[in-house]
Formats: structure tokens, sequence, C-alpha cells
């Protein structure tokens, strides 16, 4: 499922497809970053006052980051509901685990 966040002012789409945003078809993002813990706050904020928050390089106002928080909640409910991909992320899990302690 992708979900159209926004378009940026050079017409290249910032979308949630599954558990990251990807710009123009190119992952941008995994997580967003709050701008006042950014460390170019003041950059962000001089040329998008309003950003709040930014995906990757992308600066994001209030709407567009309730925008990407609803369409990651709504991936992650859909992931939560399907026993294949349950049974996947505990695999993952248990193979990072095996390669924390020594075991490859």
């Amino acid at each position: 499922m992708t979900t159209l966040v926004k378009i940026t002012e050079d017409g290249r789409k910032l979308e949630v497809k599954g558990f990251a945003l990807y710009l123009d078809g190119v992952l941008e993002a995994v997580d967003l970053t709050e701008v006042k813990m950014h460390p170019a706050k003041r950059k962000i904020w001089s040329i998008m006052p309003d950003a709040t928050h930014v995906a990757g390089r992308v600066a994001l106002n209030a709407e567009e980051t309730a925008i990407v928080r609803k369409a990651l909640a709504d991936a992650q409910a859909m992931m939560l509901a399907d026993p294949i991909a349950i049974a996947e992320r505990f695999r993952i899990a248990a193979m990072w685990k095996a390669r924390e302690q020594g075991i490859e």
C-alpha cells in the first residue's frame, strides 16, 4: 500500500510504502526526526518555518507528519494481522540474536 505524503517543490513524490518513505521511488528514510533534535534545525526552519519533522532530506509540517504516522501505523496493523509476516519477523529476530551471540 502506497500513501502520498507530499509533492516537493521540484515535483518529486514523497510516499510511504510499507515501513519506509520513498522520494521518487528511491528509499529516503525509515523514520522521522524532530526538527528541534536535528543538527541543522536553524537552516531547516529558515527554509521551512512550519517544519516539525524531517524524513531524510525532506522537511515535513505537522499535517504531513500526521499522514506519515498514520500510514506507518496502518502498515504495522496490516503486518500484525498477517501470520506469515509475523513468522518472518520472528525468523529475522532469531537470526539477529544468533549473530549477536556469535552463532552464524
